[in-house]
């Protein structure tokens, strides 16, 4: 489906001649002189760089069509994730590069979703916060409060993030897969 810049909005995914790539942010501009454009920044979803474009107003380009279809994950091997279509139950793989950061917070029966363009897997969407058990951590002593500091935390999937001082080994804790960082104790 052909598009032009005055379509454009966030999160829309558009095919150039240079590759696939998602809207982050966009900026119309009307110059004193000259005629108007477009500022982007855009994410390339096959690599995930982001660069800055610049569109002449009313250029037309090809919408990409993004799918996204529910899967869970089942297990990790190597460097490996396995993914099982939640409706036909085939088994993907997909290297820890194509998920992201986020894949150091996947466990085991976690439903995501995997984007495809076409045929082409893309990468996968995992939850933005995962509540995680802390597997080691300092101890905590009398009077740590909420306000006092941090300490890394080692999680149940073998990621480390900075918890406060007074989480412990055992806690629950949930944690923003998009920035790797604590975001409340769940459950002590």
């Amino acid at each position: 489906m052909s598009i032009s810049t005055a379509d454009f909005r966030t999160g829309l995914t558009v095919e150039t001649g240079t590759g696939l790539f998602s809207i982050i942010e966009f900026q119309h501009v009307k110059p004193g002189k000259g005629g108007a454009f477009v500022r982007t920044k855009l994410r390339n979803l096959r690599t995930g760089a982001v660069i800055d474009k610049t569109f002449r107003a009313g250029e037309k380009m090809q919408q990409a069509m993004i799918r996204r279809r529910p899967m869970r994950f089942l297990y990790r091997s190597g460097d490996e994730y396995t993914f099982m279509d939640m409706e036909t139950f085939d088994q993907i793989a997909l290297a820890a590069d194509r998920i992201g950061e986020s894949s150091k917070y996947l466990k085991p029966d976690t439903e995501v979703s995997v984007v495809m363009h076409e045929e082409e897997l893309l990468g996968v969407e995992t939850p933005s916060t995962m509540d995680l058990v802390v597997t080691k951590t300092d101890p905590g002593l009398r009077g740590d409060t909420a306000s006092g500091g941090s300490k890394p935390a080692t999680l149940e999937t073998g990621a480390v993030v900075n918890a406060p001082l007074f989480v412990n080994e055992g806690d629950v804790i949930r944690v923003d897969t998009r920035s790797g960082e604590y975001v409340q104790r769940v459950s002590s």
